[in-house]
């Protein structure tokens, strides 16, 4: 079977990984690099001497190419994702997929338009540990999720075009979006910065998903220790995922709280503390990147809708896009109104008890879609 050839546009941070995992792909092969940058493209060029070298996204679009993979700023990949699109490339555009919902939508049409395959790369997706954390919350053994409570920090990197929030929490939002399937109602932000440009550096973003769910989002550039955990509480168990602890990712706490039956015994607060095992399932070895880019040629190669689409991507923007609005405003709540406008709420009051026990709103599923895609 013929290789996919896939054109690189970038090669500064994330790049060299993508060209990794895509060399190793047994169904891709990396045709072309693209960046703009002439030094960083000459050390690429040193390091994989086959390669053919583009200085302009122009040079890189007369070649002969099936597919790009998008690791550039921010800000430029919705004009990048864009001219490849409507040039009939399929695309992997890098964590956040726009910066902006219409610019989102946007590329979902013209993938749509084109019949191309339109993908973003939220690595965690294919991460062992968080599908098998998927798989507990399938199987019941979380219960009803109470709350999801994430923290990413570390020191630096600063970026120049985007804020912490833009930065770090796509991962944990993306890991959120995957495993808890309800809409978010509203999000509230708060974040502080400590340079003269005002990029906020550390922030916390509250998410909420009505019926008494919350998630919290602590992301950080300041922070001296580097911090990689997540806990997903449930009424009959809970999860923490711990990034760093490479031998037992996954720790599963029969622990928690349980009321008296009944609205008498919750009105009393008749209250019972449970202690059990704690255990950690088996994770399998793989590397995240290597599956991601295996199943962008798989959904390429078969017509498929990747697991993280532009969908996904622009679900995503829309909730980071959100957490801008509101810290602007100063925490002020933005309730998504799962329709054109959100409304931004000054008043970042909490929500009234019989307004959160409304039901959650489930995403309305996607339909699979069976692309005609021409070989």
């Amino acid at each position: 079977m013929e290789k996919l050839k896939i054109g690189m546009i970038g090669c500064g941070y994330w790049g060299p990984n993508l060209i990794r995992n895509f060399s190793a792909c047994p169904t891709t092969e990396v045709a072309a690099v693209c960046d703009a940058n002439p030094a960083r493209l000459a050390t690429i060029g040193q390091a994989h001497s086959h390669l053919k070298l583009a200085n302009t996204i122009d040079q890189l679009l007369d070649l002969p190419l099936d597919a790009v993979a998008i690791a550039t700023p921010v800000s430029t990949h919705f004009a990048i994702a864009q001219r490849c699109l409507e040039a009939g490339l399929h695309v992997l555009v890098e964590k956040p997929l726009a910066s902006n919902v219409h610019e989102a939508q946007t590329l979902i049409d013209l993938a749509e338009r084109h019949q191309r395959v339109l993908m973003v790369d939220h690595t965690y997706l294919f991460n062992n540990a968080v599908r098998k954390i998927k798989e507990l919350i399938e199987y019941g053994e979380l219960g009803e999720i109470y709350y999801i409570d994430s923290i990413r920090i570390n020191l630096g990197l600063f970026q120049h075009d985007v804020n912490v929030v833009w930065d770090l929490a796509p991962h944990d939002l993306s890991i959120a979006d995957y495993l808890v399937d309800f809409e978010a109602r509203s999000i509230s932000a708060w974040g502080c910065a400590h340079t003269s440009r005002g990029t906020e550096d550390i922030a916390y973003v509250n998410v909420d998903y009505g019926d008494q769910m919350l998630a919290n989002f602590h992301v950080n550039w300041l922070s001296p220790v580097k911090v990689r955990q997540m806990i997903f509480a449930g009424s009959r168990k809970s999860v923490v995922f711990n990034e760093l602890n490479s031998t037992e990712p996954v720790k599963v706490y029969d622990r928690g709280i349980e009321f008296g039956e009944g609205a008498e015994g919750r009105r009393k607060l008749l209250v019972g503390y449970r202690t059990g095992d704690v255990w950690s399932p088996h994770i399998e070895a793989g590397e995240p990147l290597q599956a991601m880019v295996s199943h962008f040629a798989e959904c390429i190669r078969e017509g498929l809708t990747p697991l993280s689409d532009g969908w996904m991507g622009l679900r995503i923007t829309r909730l980071l896009d959100a957490a801008n609005r509101s810290l602007r405003a100063q925490g002020g709540r933005v309730v998504l109104s799962h329709g054109d406008f959100d409304h931004v709420n000054s008043d970042s009051s909490t929500i009234g008890p019989n307004e959160r026990n409304s039901d959650r709103p489930r995403r309305p599923a996607r339909p699979r879609r069976d692309f005609s895609l021409l070989r």
